[in-house]
Protein backbone atom coordinates (compact mmCIF):
# COMPACT_ATOMS: atom_id res chain seq x y z
CA UNK A 1 0.00 0.00 0.00
CA UNK A 2 1.04 3.39 -0.75
CA UNK A 3 -0.37 6.87 0.27
CA UNK A 4 -3.63 7.58 -1.30
CA UNK A 5 -4.29 3.95 -2.38
CA UNK A 6 -7.88 3.36 -2.60
CA UNK A 7 -9.56 0.61 -1.23
CA UNK A 8 -12.25 -1.02 -2.64
CA UNK A 9 -15.59 0.34 -2.40
CA UNK A 10 -17.97 -1.68 -0.48
CA UNK A 11 -21.67 -1.04 -1.75
CA UNK A 12 -24.57 -2.23 1.05
CA UNK A 13 -28.27 -3.32 -0.11
CA UNK A 14 -30.82 -0.56 0.97
CA UNK A 15 -31.55 -0.39 4.84
CA UNK A 16 -34.87 -1.61 5.59
CA UNK A 17 -37.41 -1.42 8.43
CA UNK A 18 -36.39 -5.01 8.76
CA UNK A 19 -32.97 -5.04 9.01
CA UNK A 20 -33.46 -2.40 11.71
CA UNK A 21 -35.75 -4.22 14.27
CA UNK A 22 -33.66 -7.18 13.31
CA UNK A 23 -30.52 -5.14 14.40
CA UNK A 24 -32.45 -4.10 17.38
CA UNK A 25 -32.76 -7.77 19.04
CA UNK A 26 -29.27 -8.61 17.62
CA UNK A 27 -27.65 -5.81 19.70
CA UNK A 28 -29.91 -5.06 22.30
CA UNK A 29 -30.45 -1.27 21.33
CA UNK A 30 -34.28 -1.34 21.25
CA UNK A 31 -34.58 2.14 21.31
CA UNK A 32 -38.09 3.16 19.53
CA UNK A 33 -36.72 5.63 17.68
CA UNK A 34 -35.18 2.68 15.40
CA UNK A 35 -38.35 0.94 14.97
CA UNK A 36 -41.31 2.28 16.37
CA UNK A 37 -42.35 4.76 13.05
CA UNK A 38 -45.34 6.69 15.43
CA UNK A 39 -42.67 7.09 18.14
CA UNK A 40 -39.83 8.54 15.86
CA UNK A 41 -42.70 10.81 13.98
CA UNK A 42 -43.64 11.91 17.43
CA UNK A 43 -39.60 12.66 18.29
CA UNK A 44 -39.90 15.21 15.23
CA UNK A 45 -37.36 12.40 13.64
CA UNK A 46 -39.92 11.80 10.02
CA UNK A 47 -39.83 8.05 10.97
CA UNK A 48 -37.57 5.63 12.25
CA UNK A 49 -33.51 6.20 11.58
CA UNK A 50 -31.02 3.34 11.82
CA UNK A 51 -28.61 2.93 14.45
CA UNK A 52 -25.44 4.21 13.91
CA UNK A 53 -23.63 1.30 15.28
CA UNK A 54 -25.00 -0.54 12.31
CA UNK A 55 -23.60 1.77 10.10
CA UNK A 56 -20.02 2.08 12.20
CA UNK A 57 -20.50 -1.71 11.79
CA UNK A 58 -20.41 -1.29 7.84
CA UNK A 59 -17.64 -0.06 7.81
CA UNK A 60 -15.95 -2.57 10.51
CA UNK A 61 -16.98 -4.77 7.80
CA UNK A 62 -15.23 -3.55 5.18
CA UNK A 63 -12.04 -3.12 6.89
CA UNK A 64 -12.40 -6.55 7.61
CA UNK A 65 -12.89 -7.19 3.44
CA UNK A 66 -9.83 -5.02 3.07
CA UNK A 67 -6.96 -6.08 5.49
CA UNK A 68 -6.35 -8.82 7.61
CA UNK A 69 -7.86 -8.35 10.96
CA UNK A 70 -5.15 -9.75 12.55
CA UNK A 71 -2.89 -6.05 11.18
CA UNK A 72 -5.51 -4.16 12.27
CA UNK A 73 -4.09 -1.84 15.23
CA UNK A 74 -6.73 1.21 15.81
CA UNK A 75 -9.84 1.90 14.79
CA UNK A 76 -12.76 4.40 15.91
CA UNK A 77 -15.20 6.53 14.31
CA UNK A 78 -17.45 9.75 14.36
CA UNK A 79 -21.12 10.25 13.39
CA UNK A 80 -22.00 12.34 10.96
CA UNK A 81 -25.49 12.10 10.04
CA UNK A 82 -28.48 10.50 10.18
CA UNK A 83 -29.05 7.43 8.19
CA UNK A 84 -32.85 6.31 7.47
CA UNK A 85 -34.62 3.50 5.75
CA UNK A 86 -34.68 3.24 1.46
CA UNK A 87 -30.78 4.86 1.81
CA UNK A 88 -27.91 2.42 0.35
CA UNK A 89 -24.82 3.26 1.67
CA UNK A 90 -21.16 2.96 0.43
CA UNK A 91 -18.40 2.40 2.20
CA UNK A 92 -15.11 4.02 0.72
CA UNK A 93 -11.71 3.67 2.08
CA UNK A 94 -7.91 5.19 1.78
CA UNK A 95 -4.19 5.20 2.85
CA UNK A 96 -3.75 8.71 4.05
CA UNK A 97 -0.57 8.56 5.95
CA UNK A 98 2.57 6.15 6.62
CA UNK A 99 3.69 6.48 10.44
CA UNK A 100 6.62 4.05 11.64
CA UNK A 101 5.12 0.76 11.70
CA UNK A 102 1.53 1.74 10.14
CA UNK A 103 -0.61 2.93 7.68
CA UNK A 104 -3.19 5.31 8.54
CA UNK A 105 -6.58 5.07 6.94
CA UNK A 106 -9.49 6.51 6.97
CA UNK A 107 -13.14 5.01 5.83
CA UNK A 108 -16.49 6.60 5.16
CA UNK A 109 -20.11 5.74 5.18
CA UNK A 110 -22.19 7.50 2.68
CA UNK A 111 -25.28 7.47 0.70
CA UNK A 112 -26.33 7.80 -2.80
CA UNK A 113 -25.96 11.32 -2.69
CA UNK A 114 -22.31 11.45 -1.26
CA UNK A 115 -23.70 12.34 2.32
CA UNK A 116 -21.28 11.17 5.06
CA UNK A 117 -22.93 9.24 7.73
CA UNK A 118 -20.34 7.63 9.56
CA UNK A 119 -16.33 8.30 8.86
CA UNK A 120 -13.81 6.25 10.84
CA UNK A 121 -9.92 6.15 10.99
CA UNK A 122 -8.09 2.66 11.64
CA UNK A 123 -4.56 1.84 11.45
CA UNK A 124 -3.05 -0.92 9.87
CA UNK A 125 0.63 -2.66 10.44
CA UNK A 126 3.12 -3.29 7.95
Amino acid sequence: MNVGYQFDPIQKEEITHTQLVRYAGASGDFNPLHTVVPFAEEAGLGGVIAHGMMIMGFIGKAIGDWVSVEDLAKFSVRFKAITRPGEKIIVNGRVVNEIEDCWVCEAEAVNEDGEVKVKGFFEVKK
